[in-house]
């Protein structure tokens, strides 16, 4: 069955975005090349907020791209740039990439906040407005 995970990643301040979005390209193309990747999708929200929505054979394949090369050396680095960071995942019977409404409902129902040095005060809680759905694009 497929594994489904979603991030989201709010940025504290404008200062963190050209870096980020170094590591973002970094890490998606690390992600395009990572063995059990079946499909995935970056959605650029409101005020320096994005999420990755990826499918994989399998949470091992997951977390084999997560450990290692260019996320792993991001990873760190958000718990300082990130005042917001969430996670959530399952796996599915269908193998198609669920919608973005689908990704955001999980995140509510099920998500759970990462670390993060500097936290908002809505950062425990997940209390964010809705993700707006048009600028999504493929992985």
């Amino acid at each position: 069955m497929p594994f489904v995970n979603v991030t989201r990643l709010r940025l504290r301040s404008f200062r963190y975005l050209p870096p980020f979005l170094w590591m973002a390209f970094r890490t998606s193309r690390q992600a395009r090349q990572a063995q059990g990747l079946l499909s995935g999708s970056v959605l650029s929200d409101r005020v320096m907020t994005f999420w990755t929505l990826t499918m994989w054979d399998d949470q091992d394949s997951m977390r084999r791209y997560m450990t290692a090369g260019a996320h792993r050396a991001a990873m760190p680095r958000l718990m300082t740039w990130c005042d917001e960071a969430s996670v959530v995942h399952w796996t599915q019977a269908e193998p198609t990439l669920p919608s973005w409404q689908v990704a955001d409902q999980h995140m509510r129902s099920e998500g759970r906040p990462s670390k993060v040095r500097f936290p908002s005060p809505d950062h425990a809680t997940l209390a964010y407005r809705p993700p707006r759905m048009g600028r999504g694009a493929p992985l």
